[in-house]
C-alpha cells in the first residue's frame, strides 16, 4: 500500500512549486561575433585572475547556518573572490528584491558561477534571467530548492536536494527505535503547498498508521508573515509543553521551517520529549544556540566536536538516545561543495556538471558517505537535479 501511495505523491509532486568545461583560468567575455562556449564545454583559454562566485543566502535571523557556511567560503577563497548577497527575511513579498539581487552580482562579468542555498522562491526567475544576460560564461547552482524541481532541473547546472521522500520511512524507523507514540509535525500552508514535503508528510501519516504511532498536524505561524520569525518561535515555546502534556513524553516533534528548529529542540529538551531531527539535518541546525554550546574559534566546522558536546548536554540532561539528526551538515555542505565544485568549473578540473566529481567533493568536504540519487518524477529522470540522503547519528 505505502509503495502505491509513493508513486501517486510522486506523480503530483510534478506540479508542486517549492524552507543549491572551465578553462585553466575564468573565460574573458567573447569578442564580438564569437560563439558562446556550448555547455559543457571549457571556456575561452586566455582569461584573467578577477574571477569571483556569487552567494545568495539567507540572513543570519533566518538561518545562521547557511550564511555562516557563505563566510566560510569568502574567508578560503578570499573576498576579492568571494560576494555574499543576502535575501530578505520576508522573501514571499520580496520576490522582485531576491531577483534583482541575483541578477545584480551576474551582472559583473567577473562573477563566474553563483550558488544559491537555500534556492527560495524567485531564484528559478533570477536564473533564467542570467542565463539569457551571460549565456553559459556563468555556472549556475541551487541547494535547497524551493521551486518547481523540472523548473529548477532546467534553470541550474545542477541543484542539490536532501531526500525528503527517502526520509520519509527514514524519520519513522529512527522515531520507532527512540521509543515515539506520537509523532507532531508542525508547519504551515505555504510549505504544504511545496510537494515534497506534502508527499513526505503523507508518507509519515500512512507509516505512522501502520505502526500504531499516532499522527498529529499542527499548524504553526509562518515566520515569513505577519507573526515574523520571533511569533513563530514564541509559538513552538509554548506549545511544545502543551503536546506533551496531552500526549506525554514518548512524542516525536518535528518542523518543517529553519528558524523554528532552535525554540523546537529547547522546547523537546526542556519537556524530556523526542527530536529526530532538524528540517535541514545538521549538528549545527539549532543545537549550539538551543543547548547553548560555545563553538571556540578552533572548533568551527569541527562536526565531530560538535556532536561530542550535543552528546555530552544529552547525557546531562537525561536525554540520551531522545535527540538525533544526520551527521552532516547538509545545508552547509551543499553551499561549501557547490563554491568548491564552481572554482574548480572556473580552474578547468571540471565539466559543467559531474556527479562523480561532486560527490567526490562532498565527500571531502564531510567526511561523510552518502546516497546521491538524480530526482525522478513521472518516468522522468533528472540527472542534474540530486537528491541526497544519509544516516543518523544519536544523541
Amino acid at each position: 500500500m505505502f509503495r502505491k501511495i509513493t508513486v501517486l505523491l510522486l506523480v503530483i509532486a510534478m506540479v508542486f512549486s517549492l524552507a543549491a568545461c572551465g578553462g585553466s583560468e575564468p573565460a574573458e567575455e567573447p569578442a564580438e561575433g564569437s560563439e558562446e562556449p556550448a555547455e559543457g564545454e571549457e571556456p575561452a583559454e586566455g582569461a584573467n585572475e578577477n574571477w569571483k562566485i556569487g552567494i545568495a543566502t539567507g540572513t543570519v535571523s533566518q538561518n545562521e547556518e547557511e550564511y555562516r557556511a557563505a563566510e566560510q567560503v569568502q574567508e578560503k577563497y578570499g573576498e576579492e573572490h568571494v560576494i555574499i548577497q543576502t535575501y530578505p527575511d520576508k522573501f514571499m513579498d520580496e520576490q522582485e528584491t531576491v531577483i534583482a539581487n541575483i541578477v545584480g552580482m551576474a551582472s559583473d562579468p567577473d562573477v563566474k558561477a553563483i550558488i544559491a542555498v537555500q534556492a527560495i522562491p524567485g531564484t528559478v526567475a533570477a536564473f533564467e534571467k542570467v542565463r539569457e544576460m551571460r549565456g553559459d560564461d556563468i555556472l549556475l547552482i541551487s541547494g535547497t530548492v524551493a521551486e518547481d524541481p523540472a523548473m529548477a532541473a532546467s534553470r541550474n547546472d545542477f541543484a542539490l536536494q536532501i531526500d525528503e521522500l527517502g526520509m520519509g520511512p527514514a524519520l519513522i524507523e529512527q522515531i520507532k527505535k527512540q521509543g515515539a507514540e506520537t509523532f507532531i509535525h508542525y508547519s504551515f500552508p505555504r510549505h504544504m503547498s511545496y510537494a515534497l514535503l506534502a508527499a513526505r508528510r503523507d508518507i509519515w501519516k500512512e507509516l505512522c498508521a501502520e505502526e500504531g504511532i499516532e499522527f498529529v498536524e499542527v499548524d504553526a505561524p509562518d515566520p515569513t508573515g505577519d507573526a515574523g520569525v520571533s511569533g513563530a518561535q514564541q509559538f513552538i515555546l509554548e506549545d511544545v509543553p502543551k503536546q506533551v502534556d496531552k500526549y506525554g513524553k514518548d512524542t516525536a516533534f518535528f518542523s518543517t521551517n529553519c528558524s523554528m528548529q532552535p525554540p523546537l529542540i529547547k522546547a523537546v529538551f526542556d519537556a524530556k520529549a523526542i527530536y529526530p531531527q532538524p528540517c535541514c539535518p545538521s549538528p549545527y541546525h539549532g543545537f549550539p544556540s538551543a543547548l547553548q554550546i560555545d563553538i571556540p574559534e578552533d572548533k568551527q566546522g569541527d562536526t565531530e566536536w560538535m556532536i561530542e558536546q550535543i552528546r555530552e548536554v544529552a547525557a546531562e540532561g537525561d536525554m540520551t538516545g531522545r535527540m538525533s539528526t544526520w551527521p552532516v551538515p547538509m545545508a552547509m555542505s551543499f553551499l561549501r561543495s557547490g563554491a568548491d565544485y564552481a572554482v574548480k568549473w572556473i580552474n578547468g578540473e571540471v565539466d559543467r556538471f559531474d556527479q562523480e566529481a561532486l560527490e567526490q567533493i562532498m565527500y571531502e568536504d564531510t567526511g561523510v558517505e552518502m546516497q546521491f540519487t538524480p530526482l525522478e518524477q513521472d518516468g522522468v529522470v533528472y540527472d542534474n537535479y540530486i537528491m541526497v540522503l544519509s544516516d543518523y547519528v544519536d544523541f
